[in-house]
């Protein structure tokens, strides 16, 4: 399971800053520790989601509600105020890739952007109208092309912090449902 680091600390920082009550969920739950922060916070009632039953158990332990499920698929449509997400996002080359769970919460494919690019197609039809996705972006993932798929899946992007690291600059990006 993954441990909080300086990704998770900066978008429950953003998600707490900028979200106040409502339904939000947490994809990729992991240690439960984004969830914990924002409803703690904020008053929103956090559900998280895994795929991982490790990960799900681990974060039913730190008092969260939990649902093991591959990404939003186990929600209704228009279901959420605010998705969040700190996507496993390292560029992996294929042949660098385990089959270890730890991996797995690292690694987003050969770009980067494996895991990404599939909720920014789905994330949509969760949202409630007037919902957002927060977004955790490296400058490992190429963020211009992050922008370049969630414009494609009907998605605004607007980058709403960013923040230097040793060997990479992350960003939360604000994602919302283009009007029709």
């Amino acid at each position: 399971v993954y441990q909080p680091a300086e990704d998770s600390r900066l978008l429950a920082e953003v998600a707490a800053a900028r979200l106040d009550d409502g339904l939000v969920c947490e994809v990729g739950v992991g240690s439960g520790y984004v969830a914990r922060r924002v409803a703690g916070e904020t008053g929103a009632r956090v559900v998280g989601t895994d795929i991982t039953a490790t990960a799900c158990r681990q974060a039913h332990e730190a008092g969260r509600t939990v649902l093991r499920g591959n990404l939003v698929d186990p929600f209704p449509d228009g279901a959420f105020d605010a998705v969040l997400f700190n996507p496993p996002y390292l560029p992996t080359p294929p042949e660098l890739e385990w089959d270890d769970p730890m991996e797995r919460a690292l690694s987003g494919g050969e770009n980067g952007r494996a895991v990404v690019d599939r909720v920014l197609d789905t994330v949509g039809r969760v949202l409630a109208a007037d919902g957002c996705l927060l977004l955790l972006v490296s400058s490992l993932t190429d963020p211009d092309a992050v922008r370049q798929t969630a414009a494609g899946a009907g998605l605004d992007t607007a980058v709403v912090a960013e923040e230097s690291q040793p060997f990479e600059r992350l960003f939360v990006f604000e994602l919302t449902c283009r009007s029709p």
